[in-house]
């Protein structure tokens, strides 16, 4: 494994990681296409728990809310989509080490792979500077998302499940009905039906965010 480029260590500090152990942070921005035994992989199992309790205490210091809405807050904040968005916001894409075929494939901006880096790299700053290090991270990188209330909307999922028990109707019915581009890619194209009453199909990078992309666009058809 090469070293970590100077241009990406600069990057990492400007974004307000501070990088000890060159090593890891490499390993963390480091997709497993690329061969080397040293990826991603345990980082992001780690920063996954790091964001998840960030997010929680700062929803339950700022936020005069039920547990349930709090709930909301929290899937909302720690989705794969949301880590994506946030690595795109401070320039992940660019310096993820990713093999040609990857990149060829979409992998640079596959909400599944920057998701799992950015959680990688908080798992690093939690390994190399502690939790209050890796806390105040999280809280200063998700601050707008935190602040502009996202998350507050109730999940397309839970609404058309409500919408269906209240109008008599049977609880809906998920199916993946096409799987599309490699795994560190994937497309998934998912139906959602309510009998007598009609369908709706989404698509998006997981089966669970192509489910949610479905129930939104039943409730626009049907709700």
């Amino acid at each position: 494994m090469s070293g970590l480029d100077p241009k990406t260590r600069s990057w990492l500090e400007e974004q307000g990681f501070t990088v000890r152990q060159e090593a890891m942070w490499l390993a963390a921005l480091t997709h497993g296409s690329t061969g080397e035994a040293a990826n991603y992989e345990r980082l992001e199992f780690l920063g996954d728990r790091v964001l998840g309790l960030s997010v929680a205490q700062w929803l339950y210091d700022f936020l005069e809310a039920p547990e349930g809405k709090l709930a909301l807050r929290l899937n909302a904040m720690v989705s794969r989509q949301m880590c994506a968005e946030i690595g795109r916001g401070i320039g992940l894409p660019r310096h993820l080490r990713i093999s040609k075929q990857a990149h060829a494939d979409g992998g640079r901006d596959s909400d599944n792979i920057l998701g799992d880096v950015m959680e990688a790299l908080l798992g690093a700053q939690f390994l190399d500077n502690g939790f209050g290090a890796a806390r105040d991270l999280v809280h200063f990188l998700w601050r707008p998302a935190l602040e502009s209330g996202e998350g507050k909307a109730k999940h397309p999922k839970s609404a058309l499940q409500e919408w269906a028990a209240g109008n008599q109707r049977r609880p809906p019915e998920y199916e993946v009905i096409d799987r599309s581009g490699p795994d560190h890619a994937a497309r998934f194209t998912v139906r959602v039906k309510v009998h007598k009453v009609g369908e709706a199909e989404g698509t998006a990078s997981s089966k669970q965010e192509a489910e949610k992309v479905a129930a939104a666009e039943f409730m626009e058809k049907f709700g």
